[in-house]
């Protein structure tokens, strides 16, 4: 097997967790780590034994030995580093978003079709077993026409109002933050399980502290709240919550939640369905479980299982029944499909694309606009 050449670009927490998903992928080799600061890159590169530490990602794409590129940078970053890179003739797999604004977004779209190269937005979280197996429930008619869809994306990281990190300054993550870090998330999972699109939608969002504190050394994240009061004082202009009501496709109806200052809830995602025949209930807290209801005949709850998963999820389990699946294995599952794609060119696309990651900012955009508006927002494709 040919080996295939990657370079990740950003040393932070994505970095680091692209870095060690993709040592698990069969025929990959992470053979540079660019950081904004080089110590950086190299400390990451040394750990992980990749000798090759850049400064400047264009030294990277540069480098014609190189195949493909992850961009785990800032968000402001994304669009010019895939832009870049896709001129350079990389394949792309980006973080989400996929950049800051949906004309830039498109642009990108544009540009890797024209380049006919393979490109991914990282919605990880369709990778499951268990949303996998909500997803080809659906697709078997198993739950009949879906009449609601409902949930939340739930943090507590940002809890505390000294808390800080780079995704508070639209600056550096554009103008939304709880719906476009995670609240992207939710509506990706909903419209793939669901197959449905969200047509309009009614956003509400809000700013608990109009403040905070800014420390003057870098903080990681997820590690927010063991920072201390010292600092600079700046107004924020991105969001602490968010809901959503929504129309879809077919007339069903739903709502959502998503916050990062839930006291308790370190990272809960929970998706339920409910249609004519069944409903289906998930929470990513709970990775292996399902849960199904019945309105005739008891409930269940689900373990996850490879052998009882529908044949077209199987293979989004690797470990047997009793052995958890969680939030690190779902990069290995998408990573490794996006490789076998540039591997053998006429394999499926089974991961999602820069058009999903458009579709993503096409959402939050209307979410914008129906919060600025108070009024009800249609939402067209991209």
């Amino acid at each position: 097997m040919k080996r295939i050449r990657t370079a990740i670009l950003g040393t932070g927490f994505m970095g680091r967790v692209h870095l060690e998903a993709l040592r698990r992928v069969e025929g990959v080799e992470v053979v540079a780590i660019v950081g904004r600061e080089l110590a950086s890159a190299q400390s990451l590169g040394a750990g992980f034994g990749v000798e090759r530490s850049e400064a400047d990602y264009r030294n990277v794409l540069s480098d014609a030995s190189i195949d493909a590129v992850h961009i785990c940078t800032p968000n402001a970053l994304h669009y010019p580093m895939a832009k870049d890179a896709l001129l350079a003739g990389k394949h792309v797999l980006c973080e989400k978003p996929l950049s800051t604004s949906v004309e830039t977004a498109a642009e990108i779209v544009r540009l890797a079709a024209e380049r006919n190269l393979r490109n991914c937005v990282c919605q990880n979280l369709r990778f499951y077993p268990m949303v996998q197996q909500m997803r080809r429930m659906r697709e078997d008619g198993d739950l009949g026409r879906i009449l609601i869809v409902q949930g939340n994306y739930l943090q507590d990281w940002l809890l505390d109002e000294t808390a800080w990190n780079w995704r508070i300054d639209s600056k550096a993550a554009g103008q939304s933050r709880t719906m476009g870090d995670v609240g992207t998330h939710w509506f990706d999972m909903a419209e793939h399980v669901t197959g449905l699109r969200v047509s309009s939608l009614c956003a509400d969002l809000q700013i608990f502290y109009p403040t905070r504190t800014r420390p003057t050394t870098k903080v990681e994240t997820f590690t927010a709240k063991a920072v201390t009061a010292s600092g600079e004082k700046v107004v924020v202009d991105t969001e602490d919550f968010g809901s959503v009501l929504f129309h879809m496709d077919g007339g069903a109806r739903g709502a959502m939640m998503a916050s990062q200052m839930a006291a308790g809830r370190k990272n809960q995602l929970k998706m339920e369905i409910y249609g004519t025949k069944a409903s289906v209930s998930w929470d990513q807290e709970r990775p292996d479980e399902l849960w199904v209801g019945h309105p005739d005949s008891a409930n269940h709850l689900y373990i996850k299982d490879p052998t009882l998963l529908k044949e077209q999820a199987k293979s989004y389990a690797d470990l047997p029944c009793g052995h958890s699946e969680g939030y690190d294995d779902v990069f290995k599952q998408i990573f490794r499909r996006f490789y076998a794609s540039i591997r053998d060119q006429g394999s499926p696309v089974e991961y999602p694309q820069m058009s999903d990651g458009l579709r993503q900012l096409v959402l939050m955009d209307a979410e914008l606009k129906s919060h600025r508006s108070r009024r009800w927002v249609d939402v067209e494709n991209p």
